[in-house]
């Protein structure tokens, strides 16, 4: 009796140290990329050009400069403001999905996920040509212009309405039928059930969804960049003070500034989270709305007429990237698609964020999915897995000019002996992973928790080593949680600007950035056209995923019922 117990020790034993092994690499990864440079971000905020350490002198020029001090008010009002638009508009797309029985739910879906797919530059160069100096329709800003906060509250809302409206789909597609049953049987109201139950059910979903957009609003450095003119938010401050003045000190000052807002932002998330009650119990019957044309007709006019402003958008910049020289000459052209013309990298640098795209999406996906299965069946005693736990979701309110800032910081210091980075597409794609990780750990760790842990007893038992497990049971399961992981990656890693815009060299500048340059140097069409070519890269990567989802669902449940 004592030999199978001597045979199971050693087992459990090498994959314990295996799996704390693989903990440890997960700590170093995320202190070396992340934890670090925004730890030397924070010391550089407290010193001069020479490195002597100056107090809070940094942080008094910035508050006695009028400009600095200009620019962070502006980036809270025109953040709160597009929040108040986008969240009760993407509150009635949701509810319209969930809630009602309107035909052609699933090309509302499809058209709504449009401005993930595209770089946050898109929206703004399609708004220049409509209500630009020369627009079709300046006319109806009535005598006002594009070129600061009106344009970008317009773009950002264009570029942030899917973030709320997703989260708030998920919010509201969870709902117990028996309530509203209850409620109908005790002679309440729909605009009762409306505020008893809808609502309340759906308070963390609201709450997220204004943090997410206030935070894309705050820290989005594209739409200001290209539409804001003259106005100064805290994303274009810091390019300023980086790029234009080569004052990283102050940058790092303005850095922080920029991430306190999102700090506060995650915050008030967490606390939100902390307060919601589960919504469904085991009990629970799913809502099933019935038809009503009195909620139904209102509520596809409001999907039809968003459809139709994404559509337009997205199309004008399409339109827009097709004439030869607007407004002069609007004859039909492809010259605009021969980047070599108007860029020196030219089609290589859509073809290098397609590179970098593919090994972000690549390595994240495999490190992201490890990182969170050692979490959740690794040792779980000791201070390290809260540490890295709490490290994973930290990126999620670290800005990606303040992460690329502190990249810069960091990975240049004459002492670092990972300076050799800098330059380099695998910097890059490191910052790109570390900026979208959280996300990615979030669904991956929701995919394990939905896996028995009693496979990994099971295997401890038959002496089956935990890669083994890992191998045959847990990624088989969870292979449509890993193609969404990687699909996200490689879609925010081509769309990103602000991650990356401290970070490229001169033979490594990804599309994104190339748009920037071509619309600095006036280029506009060549620019919608680069942000087009972005856009079609990404939705035929997602139409892929599409057609392979049912086909992985279909093997995975096969595989789950044998």
């Amino acid at each position: 009796m004592a030999l199978p117990a001597l045979a199971v020790r050693p087992r459990a034993g090498t994959d314990q140290r295996l799996m704390q092994g693989a903990l440890l690499l997960a700590a170093a990864f995320l202190a070396v990329f992340l934890a670090l440079p925004l730890g030397w971000l924070l010391v550089r905020a407290f010193q001069d050009a020479d490195g002597a350490f100056v107090g809070l002198a940094n942080f008094a020029a910035y508050v006695t400069t009028p400009s600095l001090a200009v620019s962070a008010w502006n980036s809270l009002w025109v953040a709160s403001l597009t929040t108040a638009l986008v969240v009760p508009l993407a509150f009635c797309f949701a509810y319209a999905l969930t809630r009602s029985r309107i035909p052609g739910k699933p090309v509302f879906r499809a058209v709504m996920l449009l401005p993930v797919l595209a770089p946050s530059l898109l929206p703004a160069l399609a708004l220049i040509y409509l209500f630009g100096n020369q627009g079709m329709l300046r006319d109806l800003l009535l005598g006002h212009s594009i070129y600061g906060p009106i344009g970008i509250v317009i773009a950002q809302v264009f570029y942030c309405f899917p973030h709320a409206a997703l989260i708030l789909s998920v919010a509201l597609a969870g709902a117990d039928g028996r309530l509203y049953e209850a409620a109908a049987a005790l002679k309440a109201g729909r605009g009762r059930m409306f505020t008893t139950i809808t609502l309340p059910s759906a308070t963390y979903g609201l709450v997220s969804a204004s943090v997410v957009v206030f935070t894309l609003v705050v820290t989005d450095f594209g739409i200001p960049k290209v539409i804001g003119g003259q106005f100064p938010v805290l994303a274009t401050e810091v390019y300023k003070q980086v790029v234009g003045q080569q004052n990283f000190n102050m940058g790092a000052v303005v850095g922080i500034v920029l991430l306190l807002p999102a700090i506060a932002a995650f915050m008030l998330e967490r606390w939100a989270q902390g307060r919601q009650a589960g919504v469904l119990s085991g009990r629970s019957v799913p809502y099933e709305p019935k038809p009503r044309l009195a909620r139904d007709l209102p509520l596809l006019l409001l999907c039809l007429g968003v459809a139709a402003a994404l559509l337009a958008v997205v199309g004008t910049a399409a339109w827009g990237s097709f004439i030869r020289f607007w407004p002069y000459n609007l004859a039909f052209t492809w010259a605009n698609y021969d980047f070599g013309r108007f860029d020196s990298a030219g089609w290589d640098s859509l073809l290098l964020s397609a590179r970098f795209a593919g090994l972000t999406a690549l390595c994240g996906t495999a490190i992201v999915f490890l990182v969170a299965y050692v979490l959740e069946r690794g040792v779980k005693t000791g201070a390290l897995p809260p540490l890295v736990r709490f490290a994973a979701t930290m990126p999620l309110a670290v800005p990606g000019l303040v992460l690329g800032l502190s990249y810069i910081l960091f990975f240049n210091e004459p002492s670092n002996p990972l300076g050799f980075l800098y330059g380099t597409l695998a910097i890059l794609v490191l910052n790109s992973l570390v900026h979208f990780y959280t996300v990615c750990h979030l669904t991956a760790v929701t995919a394990i928790r939905q896996l028995d842990p009693e496979f990994e007893s099971a295997s401890a038992s038959l002496k089956v080593p935990v890669w083994i497990t890992f191998w045959r049971v847990t990624l088989p399961i969870c292979l449509p949680a890993i193609l969404e992981i990687f699909v996200y990656l490689f879609v925010n890693a081509m769309t990103t600007v602000s991650a990356v815009i401290f970070l490229y060299g001169p033979d490594t500048k990804p599309a994104s950035i190339a748009v920037v340059h071509m619309d600095e140097a006036g280029q506009s069409s060549a620019a919608a056209a680069m942000a087009c070519t972005i856009l079609a890269v990404n939705v035929a990567l997602k139409l892929v995923h599409v057609g392979m989802g049912g086909a992985i669902d279909r093997w995975t449940q096969g595989w789950r019922r044998r």
